[in-house]
């Protein structure tokens, strides 16, 4: 009975993980479709694409921040901390330089740019995943 209960409890682990990488990667869509839209409407009327591209990435992380603690990582039990937030920004600096280094280094071996972009995709999501989960949301 033991070893079953065991495996039950594996499963549920299993399963209650999966919702939150789902979970995760919803919250990631909306930020980055309001990161672009932001950067697409700024840069075709108001100012230079970089200005425009660091208010879209700065606003989407707001919004990841704010739908993460809510729906991914939250437990209401407790309000996140300040070190939680420096941690957060952080942790989206590091997706940024990933993002960046990835296009860079593979455009500057002949790979497509959009092919890049796709691959700084999953590199920078897969390593910010991880470093929100196990650091920045980490359970004290």
């Amino acid at each position: 009975m033991v070893g079953r209960s065991a495996g039950i409890a594996g499963r549920l682990g299993q399963f209650a993980l999966r919702l939150m990488l789902a979970r995760y990667l919803i919250v990631s869509i909306g930020a980055l479709c309001v990161d672009t839209a932001l950067f697409l409407a700024l840069s075709q009327w108001l100012m230079p694409a970089g200005w425009a591209a660091f208010l879209g990435y700065a606003t989407g992380l707001l919004v990841h921040w704010s739908l993460s603690v809510r729906f991914v990582f939250g437990d209401g039990a407790r309000p996140p901390s300040h070190g939680q937030r420096a941690s957060f920004v952080l942790s989206g600096l590091i997706g940024l330089a990933l993002t960046v280094g990835t296009v860079s280094a593979l455009g500057a071996v002949g790979t497509p740019a959009a092919l890049a972009k796709a691959m700084a995709v999953l590199v920078s999501f897969t390593t910010v995943y991880l470093v929100r989960k196990h650091v920045v949301f980490a359970r004290s």
